[in-house]
């Protein structure tokens, strides 16, 4: 028997204008994790894709156990033992939880569905793994954090030995990522092989076994990662050495831009999502809202951006904006990179010019006479994909929904910062991004807020928290409880006002 589980020899796979993968070899040992690390649009998802029957390569064989297969669809896949948890969720969003998770292989007795048993075996492996869920939520009543649980359960319902993992913690807390690194390691260790998408440098340190690098659609090398470092990893993966930390001065506070007042919106139930809830953010600041995933974060930035009702008061620049609807609140000066980028940030059959100009199209220098100037359109979104290195088969042309997670992001972030607002709602700002892209943006973000303008930052991840916050705000149940001096904080102190352990007594932002 062959001592890989998966070979995959020589692939290569087009798209029009670009060649994803460039005669990439990967080679999976039994009960190993795998990372797969590389820039956004270096070919991993596309790699992957492959493996699951997603995508066809042109070239290369792959070998399962030694042997050479053919997968043609992600149900040939299955078959092989072969599961993926995708970047971008592949669920039913009018389904329950319960129903996503065993659609495709559901149990039945004469001719009759058999949920019972289903339910008791989704909530026996949802306890074992610590994946909390509600199993008659509907997908699209839950938060991403939750909707990435589903995703992994789906995958460990069908009892698959080959594990892709496909960027899965972007959306998760610090506590469920340590969660799921344990996770991974009790399935390597009980035999289940792993291919682990990342582009967090601490996560491969922490739990990976090799880690093949891949830069513009070629393999870079394959190391032990016990024998590397960090630094090592990303001078691989971008070809320069890379500098971990912004240079970012204190911050000089101005007038107050953003004022909410008493602001609640109302979640499932009687239970109000939002209760309470009173802050300013200043001109010249970045305020993050800290806190465990689901605890308001959604349904506050969805009130103050008109996606959601609300009651209370919120201003901008002193003028109430709360009974706006969302174009007259953009036009007032805000902005706002959400965290579900398919849903609430880009139209995915547009190209990419057409998305970096939904801010600018209707302005008088796109347009003469109520007709878009397309020549304008696609000079302004030119700049912006050099700008910000947005990486597309096709250039402006490019169909959104073919582009990778990470340069997705990267439109929706330049489109935003380059509206020059008077406050920018940033909400899991460099979710997918590479670490190269990750500080671009954080350096941008810096930038805007030395400009004089306000930041409200939402973030899961403590560091980037730690990196770019000059005051945090923690929510817990919907309220606020606490204000914190980022400069003055730990991650271990912020972490008991986020589990609800420790409140402030007055937490007045």
């Amino acid at each position: 028997m062959s001592d890989y589980i998966i070979e995959m020899l020589g692939i290569t796979k087009d798209f029009p204008g670009i060649r994803a993968n460039d005669d990439i070899s990967l080679r999976l040992r039994r009960g190993e994790i795998h990372a797969l690390l590389g820039e956004n649009g270096a070919g991993k998802s596309t790699l992957m894709s492959i493996l699951f029957g997603l995508y066809q390569a042109e070239e290369g064989v792959i070998k399962k156990d030694g042997r050479p297969v053919t997968i043609r669809d992600p149900n040939e896949a299955n078959a092989l033992g072969i599961g993926m948890v995708h970047q971008h969720f592949k669920l039913v969003h009018n389904f329950t939880v319960l129903e996503n998770i065993v659609l495709g292989v559901e149990s039945s007795r004469h001719g009759v569905l058999r949920m019972d048993e289903a339910r008791s075996r989704v909530m026996e492996l949802s306890r074992r793994y610590g994946l909390l869920i509600d199993p008659d939520a509907l997908i699209e009543q839950i938060t991403v954090g939750m909707q990435q649980r589903v995703e992994i359960l789906k995958m460990l319902y069908r009892e698959n030995e080959i594990l892709i993992f496909d960027e899965p913690t972007a959306v998760l807390t610090p506590q469920e990522i340590e969660e799921l690194m344990r996770i991974m390691r009790g399935l390597a260790s009980e035999g289940k092989s792993i291919l682990f998408i990342t582009h967090k440098l601490a996560e491969i340190m922490a739990v990976a076994d090799r880690c093949t690098v891949l830069r513009k659609g070629r393999s870079i090398a394959t190391v032990d990662v016990r024998d590397s470092s960090p630094e090592e990893l990303a001078e691989m993966m971008v070809g320069r050495k890379i500098s971990f930390t912004i240079d970012k001065q204190p911050a000089r506070p101005g007038e107050a831009v953003l004022s909410v007042e008493n602001l609640s919106v109302q979640g499932r139930g009687d239970k109000k999502a939002v209760d309470g809830v009173s802050f300013e953010v200043r001109a010249g600041e970045i305020v993050c809202i800290a806190g465990i995933d689901g605890n308001g974060q959604s349904e506050l930035v969805y009130a103050l951006t008109g996606l959601m009702p609300s009651q209370g008061r919120i201003a901008l620049k002193g003028r109430q904006i709360d009974q706006l609807p969302i174009r007259r609140r953009n036009d007032q000066g805000m902005a706002h990179i959400p965290e579900d980028r398919h849903k609430y940030g880009l139209i995915l059959d547009y190209d990419l010019q057409q998305n970096l100009s939904l801010k600018r199209y209707l302005s008088q220098e796109m347009q003469r006479r109520g007709f878009i100037r397309f020549d304008r359109v696609r000079s302004y979104a030119q700049g912006l994909i050099e700008r910000f290195d947005i990486r597309s088969g096709q250039g402006p042309d490019t169909l959104m929904r073919s582009m990778s997670g990470g340069n997705q992001q990267k439109t929706i972030v330049a489109r935003e910062i380059d509206v020059d607002p008077e406050v920018l709602i940033a909400v899991q700002p460099t979710r997918g991004l590479d670490v190269g892209a990750m500080i671009y943006i954080h350096e941008q973000l810096v930038r805007v807020r030395d400009e004089g303008k306000a930041i409200l930052l939402i973030s899961l991840e403590l560091d980037e928290v730690f990196q770019l916050a000059d005051r945090i705000l923690v929510i817990y149940e919907g309220k606020l409880v606490a204000e914190l001096d980022a400069a003055r904080t730990t991650q271990q102190e912020l972490g008991l006002y986020m589990a609800g352990s420790r409140k402030q007594e007055a937490s007045h932002a």
